[in-house]
Formats: structure tokens, C-alpha cells, sequence
């Protein structure tokens, strides 16, 4: 390995690390409670190592936001691109589901992070880590107007209205979720069940 790589790989590992360090402070704290010379402490390293990775918080509270979504995005959008063409719709949005929550799991400190603080950042990072939320809740409304288009979704269905309780719901998980209690895949299935096929037996 050429010492240009070595140096590169060594620079995204500290900037992994402190944004690491960052997740977590801000999902247990807050926004405002946390200071660069915190985040340098849990990464351990000094101050000045951060700024030369960051230029300030804000800078690192917004990487922080849209990695969370970021990577929950990916998940459930490999997961639309394999299935729509070959997948029930009820199928399809249950492992959509699946791929959310255990996604928003595997990596809880970003995505605690994120719906921890989402509201006490600054409006300008928040206007900005907006641009990737949004681009993931248009994914989700791909998924259920291709299930809509296919007649598997009922069309007096407000579809914004369904997706942003799916995804609240989703997301709130993180306050309750208890491993011993089920898996992430169980209660995702048991989401699913509800949400698609209701709760009143008429």
C-alpha cells in the first residue's frame, strides 16, 4: 500500500472514530450538553485533532444525522430493488420493515442520535439534514405507491398519512426495544401484521 492510501486509511478511520464518539455523546446528552472538546475526549485524542477532521460541532452533527438515515436507506432500498419485481406486495413491505428496524438497530447510536436530537440542532443543520430525510421518506412512498398501483394497497389509503405513522412507529422502537423480549425481525413481522392487515376482526 502506497503511503498516500495509508495516510487515507488512517484519516477515515479517525474521522469514523470520532464520529463514533459524537453518536453516542449526542444520543445520551443531547445537542446541546455536548462541546468538541467532549466528543476529542471520548474519541481519545486532542481537540486540535478534531478540528483538523472537522471544521466544528455543527459540522459533525449533521454527518452524524444523515448517517443514521443514510445507512437505513440503503438497506431498505436494496432490499424495494430486489423485490418489486419479483415479490408479493404484503412481502415486500414487510422486509422493508424488517430491513428498517434492524438496520435502525445495528447501528443505535446514529440512529438514536438522530431521532434523539433531529430537533434541538440548530434550524440551518436541520434544514440541511433534511434534504436526506426526505429523500429516504420518498423511498418509502415509492414502495407503497408501487404497492397501491398494483391494487394491493385499498385507494382511499393517505399514503403520506401510513407512511409517516410507519415510520414513527419504527423509529420509537429504539426508546423499548428489549432483545430478550423478541427480535427485531419478530417485531417487525408483528408491525407488518398490523399495519397491513389491521386490528378489528370484523
Amino acid at each position: 500500500m502506497s503511503d498516500t492510501l495509508a495516510k487515507k486509511d488512517r484519516a477515515a478511520e479517525t474521522r469514523t472514530r470520532i464520529l463514533d464518539a459524537a453518536a453516542s455523546l449526542f444520543r445520551d446528552k443531547g445537542y446541546a450538553a455536548v462541546s468538541l472538546r467532549g466528543i476529542a475526549d471520548a474519541a481519545d485524542m486532542k481537540a486540535g485533532s478534531v478540528y483538523y477532521h472537522f471544521k466544528s460541532k455543527e459540522e459533525i452533527v449533521l454527518e452524524v444525522l444523515n448517517l443514521g438515515i443514510e445507512r437505513v436507506h440503503k438497506t431498505v432500498k436494496a432490499v424495494f430493488d430486489t423485490g418489486k419485481g419479483n415479490q408479493e406486495n404484503a412481502a415486500l413491505i414487510t422486509d422493508a420493515i424488517c430491513a428498517h428496524l434492524e438496520t435502525l438497530l445495528e447501528h443505535t447510536d446514529y440512529t438514536s442520535a438522530n431521532v434523539r436530537i433531529h430537533g434541538q440542532v440548530p434550524e440551518a443543520i436541520r434544514s440541511e439534514a433534511l434534504v436526506v430525510r426526505r429523500r429516504y421518506e420518498a423511498l418509502w412512498d415509492d414502495i407503497l405507491a408501487h404497492g397501491k398501483a398494483a391494487g394491493d394497497i385499498r385507494q382511499d389509503v393517505d399514503l403520506k398519512m401510513f407512511r409517516l405513522m410507519l415510520i414513527g412507529s419504527l423509529n420509537a422502537t429504539l426508546e423499548w426495544f428489549d432483545p430478550e423480549k423478541g427480535s427485531a425481525r419478530d417485531i417487525s413481522r408483528a408491525y407488518a401484521a398490523i399495519l397491513l392487515n389491521g386490528l378489528m376482526d370484523k
